[in-house]
């Protein structure tokens, strides 16, 4: 029988209906024998995440306020679920248990943890399964950093003997037994790990969306869905913005090959979207995946003539902003200008100080700043290999005033800078030239 890891979000399991959702897409396939939970999320829009509340809990204590009330909450709305579930779970003392521990002074990791531990004790008795402590399969070293030896070995171990296994999201533990939280995306990664260690044939990341749009539905009415798309592909387009899992959820599982299915908890028949490796395989040639961008840049454009003649330019240049703390986001070039993007936030209020030291170090003939700029990337394979890609992305923005062209090496994307005012309406202009 194959072996299928899903993993649900908070929204799948944010109270007892959606628990009814998650079993029933669980028993419908048999093979989905390892369920990675996180913690509640939010119920309606005014409601609360229960990570939430444990933060607050935590704050409490450290400011020496009694912290009752919002742990009534986090209790009444675990014994709730167990109640209209009809569950035989007595989770009183474990709560009453936790309770004290934060009290006592427990650390922020051990706190918000809680939220995914209780949850994964709940599931696991619905569902029937074993529940098993990520605590004692996932471990970070004594610099916080993931001990991936250790952890693949010990979910090796432990977990294939075990035909269907919870286990919870989001948190693992130190060498010396401290619990420790990922710091961002952490059920996503606990999946991830999970499906590797057990050698899983799929990943499924179950969450309230039906897979990733072409273009940001805010921006582009009625996106297409991305069906099928590759891990290089999704790094592009997360680079630039898209929601899309963080980089850290998807390495384990794309180093050991194993694809990444996101499904919908609410819709479970929608195709969803496929993330596999790159074999090498032009499926859709011609075509772009995916559109993505962010706000909030600067240009700073150098000139110099001769200056690809004058050894060391560049490295005079780079130092300056290295010198600065900057990190840049784009370097085009031409042969007597090279222009530096840089994220607004990375310059915090350094412009005039970097400025000054470009034209002591540099000595340019002229320096150009160009504020308030929005890259967009457009990525696909398909565009790798096909002629008349950029032709037909250029025409698209021939009313649009372009400020930048970028094209990386692997020619699975075109970045475009322009001001942030006609940013919309570009990614407008380019979807429409693709896709209808």
């Amino acid at each position: 029988m194959s072996i299928k890891v899903a993993k649900f979000g908070g929204s799948s399991l944010a109270d007892a209906e959606q628990f009814r959702k998650v079993r029933s897409i669980v028993e419908a396939d048999r093979s989905r024998r390892y369920i990675v939970p996180s913690a509640p999320g939010k119920r309606h829009p005014q409601d609360h995440k229960i990570t939430d509340l444990l933060y607050q809990c935590y704050d409490h204590v450290q400011q020496g306020l009694s912290f009752a009330d919002i742990f009534s909450l986090i209790a009444d709305r675990y014994l709730g679920i167990i109640r209209e579930l009809g569950l035989n779970l007595d989770l009183a003392p474990t709560l009453e248990q936790i309770k004290n521990e934060i009290a006592a002074g427990a650390t922020l990791d051990y706190t918000v943890s809680r939220g995914e531990y209780l949850n994964g004790l709940i599931l696991a008795n619905y569902l029937g399964f074993e529940f098993v402590d990520p605590a004692t399969l996932i471990f970070f070293d004594t610099q916080g950093h993931l001990a991936i030896e250790k952890t693949q070995t010990m979910i090796s171990k432990e977990l294939t003997p075990k035909k269907y296994a919870v286990i919870p999201g989001f948190y693992g533990s130190t060498l010396d037994g401290r619990v420790q939280t990922f710091s961002r995306g952490g059920s996503d990664i606990t999946g991830a790990l999970i499906a590797r260690g057990v050698e899983a044939d799929l990943y499924e990341n179950w969450t309230d969306v039906s897979g990733f749009m072409m273009a940001d539905p805010r921006i582009v009415k009625n996106p297409k869905p991305i069906e099928q798309i590759t891990y290089r592909e999704l790094r592009e387009l997360a680079y630039m913005g898209a929601s899309v899992l963080h980089e850290e959820a998807n390495f384990p599982v794309r180093e050991a090959r194993i694809p990444i299915h996101i499904k919908n908890t609410n819709r479970p028949t929608d195709p969803g979207t496929l993330i596999v490796k790159d074999n090498g395989e032009l499926k859709r040639p011609g075509s772009i995946t995916g559109i993505a961008g962010r706000k909030g840049f600067t240009i700073i454009a150098v000139e110099k003539t001769l200056m690809h003649s004058e050894l060391g330019f560049g490295r005079r240049l780079l130092s300056v902003i290295e010198n600065n703390g900057i990190s840049f986001e784009h370097m085009p070039s031409g042969i007597d200008t090279i222009s530096l993007v840089i994220a607004d936030t990375q310059l915090n209020n350094k412009l005039d100080k970097v400025l000054a030291e470009i034209k002591r170090d540099c000595q340019p003939d002229a320096i150009d700043v160009f504020h308030d700029i929005a890259l967009i990337a457009t990525v696909g394979l398909g565009m790798a290999y096909t002629p008349g890609i950029a032709g037909r992305l250029f025409s698209a923005l021939s009313e649009v005033n372009v400020r930048m062209i970028d094209q990386g090496s692997s020619e699975i994307n075109i970045i475009i800078g322009v001001e942030n005012k006609d940013f919309e309406e570009a990614v407008r202009r380019i979807y429409h030239a693709f896709v209808e």
